[in-house]
Order: structure tokens, then C-alpha cells, then sequence
């Protein structure tokens, strides 16, 4: 039995060929948006007046919950994320498994001046091109679907282009092992992907060995002020925060709730 890990890498490689054989790399790097100079995530995270970060995402689906929020126009929700105070969104461009697309991406850019990070499962460098030419500032990696060697050629091609890279990890062999990767931002992922369960110990467990010169995000299974007050303690800059808004009618207004109650507990 494949895990849905390895399902979603295998419809991926398959979506990637046939892109390939539509739209050439020559007309990505011919779009207006690939001129753009990128927003740095990672200095938006670091230099947050309030002492942290919420990377808040835009997501419809995932395939532990059929439906997160598929009513709302994605122009509304990155309006509402931007006054919030949110320090940047992630923009989930997968289909088959997410319910996202590239069009999303792009009318997330047109909406915002947050910075985006492409959330998809990036196998190959066409996506990093297509994350430039769609409006991104910085993409998503995930150590446990690539080898060393990927990790490494696909952040050294993201940084050449201007875009930062959130490396995941979801162990300590994972990071170690990534640790030469030219990455801006790390994330520990405190879901598994091989059964979704989720535990945010998993975040305190690797906080540190992650080096101080690099922006430390936790991801997924964020649902409260104190979860945060802890892995902030911890030594987290940033929080990658999605299902926790995506389930309200109004994303904007329960990210803003969210970073209040924050603050009022850090500070």
C-alpha cells in the first residue's frame, strides 16, 4: 500500500511531464511577474514588530479533511490575512489532493504585498519556475520527499532566482542531514505524513538543533494562543497557521483575534 505521501508524489511527477510539454521553461521566464523583485518572508518574520510571526495559509482542502472552507474567494481571504497583521501567506497551488491552483497564487499577488510562499510538493526545478512566474517570494521543500541532493540543487536554483525556501523537516535526521542547503527558513512539521497525526512536541524536540542564523517555523496543529507562547519560548520565530482560520467564515478576523491573544501572552 503506497502511502498518500507517495500517491501525491506520483500524481506529481506525472502533472510536472505534462506541464513540461505545454509550457516550455523559456515562457515562464518571459512573464511579467518573473521580472518582480521577491519580498523576503524570512525578514518579514524576524523584524515583526510583535516578536513573531503568523504565516496564515489559504487552504480549501487536504486529504485528512474533505472540506476545510470551500465557499470563500481567495482574494477576500489574503485581504483579510493582510489586516490582520499576518507577516505572510501560504498559497496552496496542489489540486488533486488540496483543491489550490496556480491561478490562486496569482490573484493572491494581485490582492496582497504579503509575502507568498508556494505550498505545493516540489519535485522539480519547472515548479520553482513556475512559483517565480506565478507571483511567489519563496517555496516550500519537504525533506522527506526528496533526497539530499535534491534539496540542495532545487534552494540553490530558488536563491539564484530571488526566492527564499522553507525547508520541512519532520525529524533530526531530516535536518541534519540538509543543514549545507542555502534555506532561509526551516519548518518542523508536527503532523506525520505517513498517518496525519499531529503533536507539537514534535517542534520542541528539534528547536535546537535548528541554527539561530535561520528562521524557525512551526507548522501545522496550531489551534491555540498557549501553543504558540510555548514554541515561542522555544525559540520559534514564525507559525505556519492554516485549518485553524481556513474553518471560520471570516479567515481575516480570526487571524487578527489570534495574533491578539498572542501578544497579550508573550509580551
Amino acid at each position: 500500500m503506497k502511502t498518500i505521501l507517495e500517491k501525491i508524489i506520483a500524481q506529481k511527477e506525472r502533472e510536472v511531464a505534462l506541464k513540461i510539454s505545454i509550457v516550455s521553461n523559456h515562457q515562464l521566464e518571459k512573464s511579467e511577474l518573473f521580472k518582480r523583485a521577491p519580498f523576503s518572508l524570512s525578514e518579514r518574520i524576524k523584524n515583526n514588530s510583535l516578536g513573531f510571526g503568523i504565516i496564515a495559509e489559504h487552504k480549501r482542502r487536504s486529504p485528512s479533511k474533505a472540506s476545510i472552507n470551500q465557499s470563500l474567494q481567495i482574494q477576500d481571504v489574503l485581504a483579510g490575512y493582510e489586516n490582520a497583521g499576518a507577516s505572510g501567506s501560504s498559497i496552496l497551488t496542489d489540486n488533486s489532493f488540496f483543491g489550490g491552483s496556480l491561478e490562486d497564487l496569482l490573484l493572491a499577488r494581485a490582492t496582497t504585498q504579503l509575502p507568498l510562499l508556494r505550498k505545493d510538493f516540489i519535485i522539480d526545478k519547472y515548479q520553482i519556475l513556475e512559483a517565480k512566474a506565478y507571483g511567489a517570494d519563496a517555496i516550500l521543500l519537504i525533506a522527506t520527499a526528496l533526497t539530499q541532493q535534491q534539496v540542495f540543487t532545487l534552494s540553490s536554483l530558488a536563491k539564484n532566482l530571488g526566492l527564499e525556501v522553507l525547508l520541512e523537516v519532520h525529524n533530526l535526521k531530516e535536518l541534519e542531514q540538509n543543514l549545507d542547503a542555502p534555506v532561509q527558513l526551516i519548518g518542523v512539521n508536527n503532523r506525520n505524513l505517513k498517518t496525519f497525526e499531529v503533536d507539537i512536541d514534535n517542534s520542541l524536540l528539534l528547536a535546537k538543533h535548528i541554527p539561530n542564523d535561520i528562521v524557525k517555523i512551526s507548522e501545522s496543529g496550531i489551534n491555540s494562543a498557549k501553543a504558540i507562547q510555548k514554541l515561542h519560548a522555544a525559540g520559534f520565530n514564525g507559525f505556519l497557521i492554516g485549518e485553524h482560520f481556513m474553518k471560520t467564515n471570516t479567515p481575516g478576523d480570526a487571524t487578527q483575534k489570534f495574533i491578539e491573544e498572542v501578544t497579550q501572552l508573550i509580551h
